[in-house]
């Protein structure tokens, strides 16, 4: 009788402690969501002071929820910040993606042409940045962009700098280029086919097929322009190419490494610095940088002005030389 009434203690204990903890979570729970109600009142505030349009707010905001966790798993663990040089090229530069480039080169060749004659892009490099971004707009994300940057905004990492994308994101909303529960991206709130961020796609974003709306989702003409814009905006020098991948010498001075080192190619000709191939560098007038993204034993790229561009896009050396070498790789030779 004594070991019963034990274990009935014991049992009553247990689940007083199990509804205890699960009053707790739950009042927990119910703080959190409260918490974030009240942030998204005070955004939608915000928005209203900033001439967006009730309309919008309602159609936008109405079906955000509490914060995803899955999209904060994504924040911390990106992948050019996870992988080597070396297998982050191994998983994107794939025989597929190439073949793909080639015929995408090929299908809209006149108007890249045009596109390439307006902004001094060569195509190859518009193709290449489609072609890592979204597979040519085969997989522009499936993530409401309004709830990643919702979620991301709420985030104490970089709250700030979400927020306004929040908000410029509603505000091409409002601009009607697109509905809200049609605007889909990355986890990080990328949106299209070029992955433009929202202060992206209002600062660069064209209307390339001329229909009065800018639809970097569904248009290849609005895609590919808004692309070569972005490029030419940001500095892209016409008639020179991103860089080259090389040989190294053992005894260079390891100081000279990095971006912060610009000097003549025909410097680093003198010091030993050969094509892939072991033959000579070319003869130019171009400053140039030695990087080495993986490390002393890793492979060695000399990269100029247009690889620097590149990087405004997306700021990792690994984007950078796979970009070249996938636009080196689809080019018409």
């Amino acid at each position: 009788m004594r070991n019963r009434k034990l274990h009935l203690l014991v049992v009553y204990v247990c689940i007083s402690f199990i509804g205890l903890f699960s009053a707790t979570f739950a009042s927990a729970e119910t703080g959190s969501s409260e918490r974030f109600n009240r942030w998204l009142e005070e955004l939608r505030l915000e928005a209203l002071d900033k001439g967006i349009s009730q309309t919008t707010l309602d159609a936008a905001l109405s079906k955000v929820e509490t914060p995803t966790e899955r999209i904060i798993e994504l924040d911390r663990n990106q992948p050019e910040q996870k992988l080597t040089l070396a297998t982050y090229l191994e998983q994107r530069l794939t025989p597929q993606r190439i073949a793909r480039g080639k015929e995408m080169l090929q299908e809209h060749s006149a108007l890249l042409e045009q596109i390439k004659n307006q902004f001094g892009v060569p195509p190859r490099f518009i193709v290449a940045l489609w072609g890592l971004e979204t597979s040519y707009g085969g997989y522009t994300g499936g993530f409401s962009v309004i709830q990643a940057l919702a979620t991301l905004a709420y985030d104490e990492r970089r709250s700030a700098y979400f927020r306004s994308e929040l908000l410029q994101a509603l505000e091409i909303i409002d601009a009607g280029h697109i509905q809200a529960d049609k605007m889909q991206g990355s986890w990080a709130g990328a949106m299209g086919q070029c992955q433009f961020m929202p202060s992206s796609f209002r600062k660069h974003a064209m209307d390339g097929d001329g229909d009065g709306v800018i639809d970097i989702w569904n248009s290849i003409p609005d895609v590919l322009t808004s692309a070569a814009n972005y490029l030419h905006e940001a500095g892209w020098e016409t008639g020179y190419t991103w860089g080259r991948k090389v040989q190294v010498p053992e005894k260079l001075d390891q100081t000279l490494l990095g971006l912060n080192t610009r000097i003549p190619l025909q410097k680093w000709a003198d010091l030993g610095v050969k094509r892939a191939n072991g033959n000579p560098l070319p003869v130019a007038e171009i400053d140039a940088s030695l990087i080495r993204p993986d490390g002393d034993t890793g492979d060695a790229w000399l990269v100029y002005h247009n690889f620097r561009i590149i990087l405004k896009w997306n700021r990792s050396n690994a984007f950078g030389v796979t970009v070249g070498s996938l636009a080196d790789a689809i080019r018409d030779w």
